[in-house]
């Protein structure tokens, strides 16, 4: 069955928005779902088209990652310890109960919470300290399953901070950190900065950018011309410009000795009336 609660990734602990989960008969086991979607996709399912074309993964989730949420949000209140069924509560998602049904979740609640015990009830209480170092096993598991896998980290972890150009190769730092990442997207953003210094990681900073160039300051000293600039008259200028749209036969032309000779266009002109 499908059962409403806080959604844990990414917008749990920005939006509180909604989101499934999936839990098994009897809500032993808690799973998580996550859709694969591509536009234009629908399912053929016997002589019918199904349009919802998404492809849904189920995986297995510690439902100690949604109580943890309730926990840190009844701690609001320091010193006050309630029994877990009064904690686990939400007016708008009454399913959400479901959770402590799951296996192992009031066996395993002490890795995050501190208990005390009245006569046949027991009565918890967020600690931070427990849940950093059940967290670092959770760290810890992640990376021995990473590296089993044969899954490099290096890239990727570089690749956030937009570092290039050089040689990258898988190291213990860069597993933990990538394995830190991972499990930071099920807990608040709080408490991942806290994780991170429990780890002993610092944070990783994008290299700073380069510097600009330096504009060169401009003189208030008056600048002298290197050269004379006159002799590029007005004259010379017209001068140079005709002879540049001569052609090589009008240039040779031109160097020609034309003394007595007279101009082609007294050819043309009409000839002087003789006198009676």
């Amino acid at each position: 069955i499908f059962v409403k609660a806080y959604k844990h990734k990414p917008d749990f602990f920005s939006t509180g928005e909604a989101t499934l989960y999936l839990f098994n008969s009897g809500a032993q086991q808690l799973f998580e779902v996550k859709a694969f979607h591509e536009e234009y996709r629908s399912w053929f399912i016997g002589q019918t088209v199904q349009q919802d074309g998404r492809l849904l993964f189920v995986t297995p989730m510690d439902p100690l990652f949604l109580i943890l949420s309730y926990l840190i949000k009844a701690d609001k209140e320091p010193g006050k310890f309630q029994p877990l069924d009064q904690v686990v509560l939400d007016s708008e998602y009454p399913s959400c109960p479901l959770l402590l049904k799951c296996a192992d979740v009031k066996q395993y609640i002490h890795h995050v919470t501190e208990e005390k015990e009245i006569g046949s009830q027991k009565f918890h209480k967020y600690s931070q300290e427990k849940t950093l170092k059940w967290l670092k096993k959770k760290v810890n598991q992640t990376v021995k399953a990473l590296k089993s896998n044969n899954i490099s980290v290096g890239e990727r972890v570089h690749a956030a901070t937009f570092i290039s150009g050089i040689q990258i190769t898988d190291t213990k730092e860069d597993y933990i950190r990538y394995a830190h990442g991972l499990i930071s997207e099920y807990i608040p953003e709080d408490l991942s900065k806290e994780l991170l210094k429990y780890l002993g990681l610092p944070e990783l900073k994008s290299p700073a950018p380069e510097p600009p160039l330096k504009k060169r300051k401009l003189s208030d000293v008056p600048v002298e011309a290197e050269e004379d600039y006159t002799k590029f008259n007005s004259s010379n200028l017209k001068t140079k410009k005709a002879n540049s749209k001569m052609s090589a036969a009008q240039k040779a032309l031109a160097k020609v000795d034309k003394s007595g000779m007279k101009a082609i266009s007294t050819f043309f002109s009409s000839k002087p009336k003789a006198s009676k």
